[in-house]
């Protein structure tokens, strides 16, 4: 099955909307709440068993399955959040395998990128040029200075949502 018209407009809209809330609250709160993974994978399946049928129902479950397990991988190497993982599931239910296959790739390319800039912040001139990065490319985030470097102290893991947009910005680009 192959999502065009109507259904790419309402997959994108949705796709955009879960990925935007997602975004904020790991952002804020280091967390993906579960309200948002379990409705936005109840309303993917039922979209796209309503709208094609039971070959819409298979694709979709794929699609949450290909989301899915890779991630359970790592969530059990503690390399990423349990809220992560039902994200990509739920994400997986809206835009299939392949789609969330090439997210996850880009993700996870985004997510080392980020890692080394972290391990290069250890330096303080570093570090305020990533402050300075993340102000340009985020400016709603509303860290000031002294959060931003008493996070990056903190040795805490970096929310996998700052990985996950761009990855989907780049999956958007690639796929239109």
């Amino acid at each position: 099955m192959e999502i065009g018209g109507d259904d790419l407009v309402v997959v994108t809209i949705a796709a955009l909307l879960i990925l935007s809330i997602a975004l904020i609250t790991d952002i804020r709160k280091q967390l993906i709440p579960n309200w948002l993974t379990a409705c936005s994978f109840t309303l993917g399946v039922a979209y796209h068993a309503i709208a094609n049928g039971v070959e819409g129902w298979i694709w979709t479950l794929g699609g949450a399955a290909v989301g899915f397990f890779p991630l359970l991988i790592l969530y059990i190497l503690k390399g990423i959040g349990a809220g992560d993982v039902k994200l990509f599931g739920a994400i997986g239910a809206w835009i299939g395998m392949l789609w969330v296959a090439q997210l996850m790739l880009y993700s996870i390319l985004y997510a080392g990128a980020i890692a080394v800039l972290l391990l290069v912040t250890r330096r303080t001139f570093v570090k305020n040029i990533a402050l300075a990065i993340v102000a340009i490319v985020a400016p709603n985030v509303s860290w000031s200075k002294g959060e931003w470097l008493s996070w990056a102290k903190s040795g805490k893991s970096f929310p996998f949502m700052l990985a996950v947009a761009p990855g989907a910005v780049t999956l958007w680009i690639t796929s239109y």
